[in-house]
């Protein structure tokens, strides 16, 4: 009973922050739709995600390095099976939803939609991580507020490069955001902290990491709200 609870907590922090988005950043009647809408996208990234982690997991197991490196398999099991494929689908949907209603978006919003998709994923993904979780564990994701971070720098890369004439820029946050995903998953490994006991920092150093990018995305939404009504929409390049 007291795991649910935890986990149903661990649900807060992150759902604040959708609803604080969605609610304060002065969004007309169709932004707070298409706000709602990428959220329940983030839901279902569940879909391609277990496609993407079932295909790149048994290609892993084929190379037999779960027995004959273990610290190697965890870092691209870490990297890549989970990651990697969270990553590729939360950005997917983000595209999708863009594409399917036809929607152009400035740099909040484009940093407003992604955020909110990785929301709805980590809403889902806290629900399945409880299943036999600690609640240490369950309290670090609540205070971590896991994918928010990720998502922003996605969105804020690819606005950015919208707005700057140079949508390549989208690999940046693509990028930054699967390093220090991955970096996390793989810093609770056990074969890693057996390395050296004084890399049981790496996941505490990720965690306030993950806290900035969220105070950074506040500050972020904050400023273009106060220059929303001089914003011009600008084209998604799907």
């Amino acid at each position: 009973m007291l795991l649910i609870l935890v986990a149903i907590v661990s649900l807060l922090p992150s759902l604040l922050v959708f609803f604080w988005m969605r609610n304060k950043s002065n969004l007309e009647a169709r932004d707070k739709g298409m706000c709602d809408k990428a959220f329940r996208y983030g839901l279902f990234c569940v879909v391609p995600i277990f496609f993407l982690s079932g295909v790149t997991f048994l290609l892993l197991a084929f190379t037999g390095l779960k027995q004959t490196n273990p610290l190697l398999y965890q870092a691209i099991y870490k990297f890549i099976v989970l990651a990697l494929a969270e990553e590729i689908a939360k950005f997917f949907m983000f595209k999708y939803l863009l594409k399917k209603e036809n929607y152009t978006c400035n740099w909040l919003m484009a940093v407003i939609l992604m955020t909110a998709v990785s929301i709805g994923f980590s809403t889902i993904e806290s629900v399945t991580f409880s299943i036999g979780a600690s609640i240490p564990v369950m309290i670090a994701r609540a205070i971590s507020f896991p994918h928010v971070g990720y998502g922003f720098l996605v969105g804020y890369y690819y606005g950015k490069g919208i707005e700057e004439g140079k949508p390549s820029l989208w690999w940046v946050g693509f990028l930054l955001a699967w390093f220090i995903h991955g970096l996390y998953d793989f810093s609770l490994s056990d074969e890693l902290l057996a390395l050296n006991d004084s890399l049981v920092f790496l996941p505490f150093l990720l965690i306030a990491v993950d806290i900035i990018l969220v105070v950074v995305l506040v500050r972020f939404i904050l400023k273009k709200r106060n220059k929303q009504s001089g914003a011009t929409t600008l084209p998604n390049n799907s």
